[in-house]
């Protein structure tokens, strides 16, 4: 049955009452942190979530009964009700701690009129710093709406063009969203299959073109700037083997481009013959670009239904715009900026595995908005379910269920979590297109918990600062024929380890001997609580290596009780990037390298594909370095996957 974006789960018959206003029911001293009363919120919230007392409140509306048990439940006028019927219910349980702040905050925003202030584009809601210019995405859905026709016409191409794939090649905003359609859709009735590139290492770049008959390929080249590196190389790549495909005369026509308007991309776009253009929006920054034309095209080449996603997000507009006490995704951004200011700083994504995708697009909405100045909420995506035992106080949860999922085995993992005091939130679809709303409401709950932190959530200065270490070095290279080269600091059966001269001091006066596993566990030794581990591995991201690197990844969690993160270079360089160099200095990093046993070449460059993840990863490891975070690089062979065994038996050894 239909439900709400009330602050609650919901469930209920149907009711033969017609036209009644929502009425309470219930014990009357319960007030809620976003209605305005206060004192009766910091009494009847304890009672609501310290007793054992099965409160139940209901509200008749229509033809909906609705039951709301152990959870924040908020009155709604009955209009606004009546425009909020997306299938969606949101719940959390909030620790006793952040109740006081909490409060305060929505005294705040309701006090100071600050939802309306936000749809205003009112810079003075953060940092005053040209947020106005960077907000194009709040009413981008009813502009996609009106373009519905031309979407069509699109899909309608596609569909009878004779294309059986369609490749995307991006980074970052531009490609994670299709990613997450292409992951949860699947490949639609009529419509070729959508396949993703969003790495520069020629392993995978290679994987992906021996998999393709060019012939019948579609190849989306998505890059709002039109000048980010990964985009343009691949697509030199891409085109020069089309060209061998299908002639150079037809090999724009299987080419469509997605950019902002005056861009290189453009230019080439034209110069080559493509047969779209699409145009972004200047104003939309590309992690708040997912229900512009970089997500909608994407969602068209796909065959999804254009109407039905557009019809679902503006559901999410319309309630993100409704008074505080009925707005989850206001709701859902003060609460989130209230815990990180209070140290709970690691978000940690749980979903059904039909939607698991979502967690990686979520992952870098929340880390390059809020990652900056030393504050940030770092995101905790694919980590597997823990006991309560394995958590430190610093985390806050987010599951996001889908209806009728097939694994209902988190429930009461996710439960005991609760029942540990821990802050869960729950978000429930019912549909695989309300995707499209929870992008939305995430978008506004992000940019909202941003104005809570005092930052700007639209700017990302530390992805800048490692395109331009990146863009050195290839320089460097065009200039020289080599990479400037380090030495390592230890080289045990055949992986290199690599590190500054005063961290490398440190781990050496640590480990308890001149080994891999020594080294790594003085490397692990400096993790303290409230801190997390992260690793970033510039390898092929194949499902074995994944798993490999996962693996360790929840022993590190286990054995330390910090939240761990896993990140593909150079995809998260675009994503969880900008808070690993601007947000707390809390980050434990080991980036994993290797050697290429296969290389690439890109079409009118010097430099190689395998140059330019050597590159990108040197990059990173100078800009983190840079920054005092506690860096170690370990290299492999180019054999990876005997390289990733060697890492786990040090990762045992070292962790006992």
């Amino acid at each position: 049955m239909p439900s709400t974006n009330l602050i609650a789960s919901i469930s209920g018959e149907p009711s033969k009452r017609n036209n009644r206003r929502p009425r309470f029911v219930g014990p009357k001293h319960l007030g809620n942190p976003f209605s305005g009363d206060r004192a009766a919120f910091s009494v009847g919230f304890a009672a609501l979530f310290d007793s054992e007392a099965p409160w139940s409140f209901h509200f008749l509306r229509g033809n909906l009964r609705l039951s709301l048990r152990f959870v924040l439940c908020i009155l709604c006028e009955g209009e606004v009700f009546r425009q909020n019927l997306i299938h969606m219910s949101f719940r959390f349980v909030l620790p006793s701690l952040l109740r006081p702040a909490v409060d305060l905050a929505a005294a705040d925003w309701k006090a100071n009129n600050k939802i309306d202030r936000f749809w205003q584009k009112d810079p003075s809601l953060w940092t005053s710093d040209g947020e106005e210019n960077w907000m194009g995405w709040i009413d981008i859905v009813e502009r996609q709406q009106k373009e519905v026709g031309n979407l069509a016409e699109l899909g309608g191409d596609i569909k009878t063009g004779g294309f059986k794939t369609v490749l995307l090649l991006g980074m970052g905003g531009s490609s994670l969203c299709p990613e997450v359609l292409a992951k949860t859709f699947g490949q639609q009735p009529g419509f070729p299959a959508l396949h993703i590139v969003d790495s520069t290492n020629p392993a995978q770049v290679k994987a992906v073109r021996d998999k393709l008959n060019l012939k019948e390929t579609l190849v989306v080249v998505a890059s709002k700037s039109g000048s980010t590196l990964e985009p343009n190389i691949l697509k030199q790549y891409f085109f020069d083997q089309m060209k061998d495909a299908v002639g150079a005369d037809r090999a724009g026509s299987h080419f469509l481009a997605i950019t902002d308007p005056g861009s290189k991309m453009e230019q080439v776009a034209k110069a080559d013959g493509f047969r779209y253009i699409f145009y972004g929006d200047p104003t939309i920054g590309g992690r708040y670009s997912a229900l512009s034309n970089f997500g909608v095209v994407a969602a068209t080449v796909a065959g999804l239904h254009i109407g039905k996603l557009l019809d679902e997000a503006s559901k999410a507009v319309a309630a993100a715009k409704q008074g505080l006490s009925d707005n989850a995704a206001v709701q859902l951004g003060l609460i989130l900026g209230t815990a990180a200011n209070a140290g709970k700083d690691k978000i940690t994504i749980f979903t059904s595995p039909e939607i698991y995708d979502l967690g990686a697009w979520m992952e870098q909405l929340i880390a390059e908005s809020t990652g900056k100045l030393g504050k940030g909420i770092t995101p905790v995506d694919r980590e597997a379910i823990g006991g309560p035992e394995v958590y430190g106080k610093d985390r806050v949860f987010v599951y996001v269920k889908l209806t009728g999922t097939s694994d209902t085995s988190q429930d009461a993992k996710v439960a005991a979590l609760e029942a540990a005091g821990q802050l869960v939130i729950r978000v429930e679809v019912s549909d695989l297109y309300e995707i499209f709303g929870q992008f939305f409401t995430w978008e506004i709950a992000t940019a909202v918990a941003g104005s809570v932190m005092g930052i700007n959530p639209f700017n990302q200065p530390d992805v800048e600062s490692a395109k331009i270490e990146t863009r050195a070095l290839t320089t460097a290279y065009e200039q020289t024929g080599k990479l400037p080269e380090r030495e390592p600091v230890l080289v045990a059966g055949g992986i290199g380890i690599y590190a500054t001269e005063t961290y490398a001091a440190t781990l050496k006066a640590a480990a308890p001997e001149a080994t891999l596993a020594g080294y790594l566990k003085a490397h692990l030794g400096q993790i303290r609580s409230g801190d997390y581990f992260a690793a970033l591995a510039f390898l092929p991201m194949f499902p074995e290596h994944e798993e490999a690197i996962q693996g360790s990844r929840h022993k590190v969690r286990d054995a330390k009780k910090v939240a761990t993160c896993l990140g593909f270079g150079p995809r998260f360089l675009h994503s969880t990037g900008q808070d690993y160099k601007g947000g707390p200095n809390t980050g434990v990093f080991l980036q994993i390298t290797s050697e290429d046993a296969i290389d690439v070449e890109i079409p009118g460059q010097t430099y190689t594909f395998g140059v330019v993840i050597a590159a990108q990863a040197a990059g990173d490891l100078a800009v983190l370095e840079s920054r005092g975070r506690r860096a170690m690089r370990v290299h492999l062979g180019a054999d990876v996957a005997e390289g990733l065994k060697a890492l786990a038996a040090a990762f045992d050894q070292a962790l006992k």
